[in-house]
Order: structure tokens, then C-alpha cells, then sequence
């Protein structure tokens, strides 16, 4: 397989693209699961910028996936969207956790963001956002936008699909 980087066509030899999760045993998904964590974190250490929304949800869905109870967590971001922190803010059960905007704001300017993602998951597996959801979200926005701390988006996350507050239209 053929893959151009920076203007230099090299060849490069993909030894996964053939890999299906059913030719694998439970302890290489486990590797497999721990080898893409270790790119994920590269990929989203401080200082990198957020580009693609998909690349987002991805590494979200990925890091959340086996949570079995719900947690909240804020991507903060600096002016130019670059990733300062990625923090799980907030622990709760089976079907919700207490989000607290005090919480939310103080973190946001102790490491001096600027822009903010936040996430949860829904350990049920539907990732379609609930009322309070919504409610939170708003509340949220508003606390930082006291501190001029713009909300960028609100990812809602299950091990199967993610959905995005941005892309509904919802923040």
C-alpha cells in the first residue's frame, strides 16, 4: 500500500488492515485495546492541536468504552485548540453522575483554558443525550462564559456510537 508523507511518496507496509476482531483471541483485543490507548495518548498529549472531530470521538469512545459507571470529563483546550488537560472530572453510577459548574470553572482556570470539550458516557450503550443532559451543558456554558471560556462541543459516548452536542445543533 502506497502512502504519501510530506510530499515524499514512500512505501509502507500495513500489517494490521487485514486483522478482524474475530481472528483475535481475548488477550490480543485486550493488547490491541492497550496499543491504540498508547497512540491516543501521544496523539492527544498537551501542546497537540484538536484538527478532525472524528479523530475526537474516536479517542473518547475508545477511552470510556468499558466504563461501567457514568463519568464526565473536559478536554481543556488553549486559544488555539490545543490540548492543555484531559480530566475526568466527575464519577457516578449506573445511570448518571453529580456535575458540579464550580468544579468545572475552577479546573478551567487553573490550568488557564480557553476552550473546552466536554464528555460522558452512557454505560446503557444508547449515547443519545437526555434532558439533563442538555440542561448541564447549558449550565456549563454559561458558568465559563463568565470567565471567557468559550464550550467548543459535548460529546455523549458508548462503547457503540458517540453523539456530538455541536453537531445537533445543541451548544
Amino acid at each position: 500500500m502506497k502512502k504519501t508523507d510530506s510530499s515524499v511518496e514512500t512505501l509502507v507496509e500495513d500489517r494490521l488492515s487485514g486483522l478482524k476482531p474475530a481472528d483475535l483471541n481475548n488477550v490480543e483485543k485486550q493488547s490491541v485495546i492497550t496499543l491504540a490507548m498508547k497512540v491516543l495518548a501521544i496523539k492527544y498529549r498537551a501542546g497537540r492541536s484538536l484538527s478532525k472531530p472524528e479523530d475526537t470521538r474516536n479517542y473518547l469512545r475508545l477511552r470510556l468504552a468499558d466504563y461501567r459507571n457514568e463519568v464526565f470529563g473536559c478536554l481543556f483546550l488553549d486559544n488555539r485548540h490545543r490540548i492543555i488537560a484531559v480530566r475526568e472530572l466527575f464519577q457516578g453510577t449506573i445511570d448518571g453522575a453529580s456535575i458540579h459548574p464550580r468544579v468545572v470553572v475552577q479546573q478551567a482556570m487553573e490550568v488557564n483554558a480557553a476552550a473546552m470539550v466536554f464528555f460522558h458516557n452512557h454505560p446503557s450503550g444508547v449515547a443519545e443525550p437526555s434532558h439533563a443532559d442538555e440542561m448541564i451543558t447549558r449550565r456549563l456554558k454559561d458558568a465559563l462564559a463568565l470567565v471567557d471560556v468559550c464550550v467548543l462541543d459535548h460529546f455523549v459516548v458508548s462503547a457503540g456510537e458517540s453523539v456530538s452536542f455541536a453537531e445537533r445543533g445543541l451548544i
